[in-house]
């Protein structure tokens, strides 16, 4: 399957997805096998938790969808799910959620030979995160935050 045929199917999907009331989180094609695999990641765009049910729901409109536009011309199977559980800590319901819990934050100083702080989620806001390091609150710009994610302390 062309890259062209692929971007196509993927807008197809975000497209469904949408009038679904989902966002098309990612799109894997296993073409290696046979039949081929597509392989669907979807999430809610209100933010609530996907379900084994809304998986099975989706896989009608998307399968009708995707014999329709005649795309694929051989055999499939299409395996639709959810995110799964992240470690990395991206909404605000995450940071209510894991506050108090510790967590590693990715740093992009470009002036620091620190990368990495460890500690535990005390706050967020707008500007910034601030994290309890052995007992200090230690504030980090959002500027200079990569990515922040559920970890284990190390002494």
């Amino acid at each position: 399957m062309n890259k062209e045929k692929i971007r196509q199917l993927e807008n197809l999907l975000k497209k469904v997805a949408k009038e679904w009331g989902l966002q098309l989180i990612s799109l894997n094609l296993k073409t290696n096998l046979n039949p081929i695999v597509i392989e669907i990641i979807i999430k809610k765009t209100n933010g609530d938790e996907i379900s084994l049910d809304d998986c099975v729901v989706f896989n009608s409109p998307v399968s009708k969808e995707i014999e329709n536009s005649n795309l694929l011309n051989c055999s499939y199977v299409l395996e639709i799910s959810s995110q799964g559980v992240s470690d990395e800590l991206t909404s605000e319901r995450d940071f209510k959620t894991f506050k108090g819990f510790p967590v590693n934050v990715e740093l992009n100083q470009k002036n620091s030979k620190i990368k990495f702080l460890n500690g535990l989620l005390y706050e967020k806001s707008k500007d910034f995160l601030a994290i309890n390091i052995k007992g200090k609150i230690k504030r980090i710009p959002f500027t200079e935050v990569l990515r922040i994610s559920l970890c284990t302390l190390k002494d």
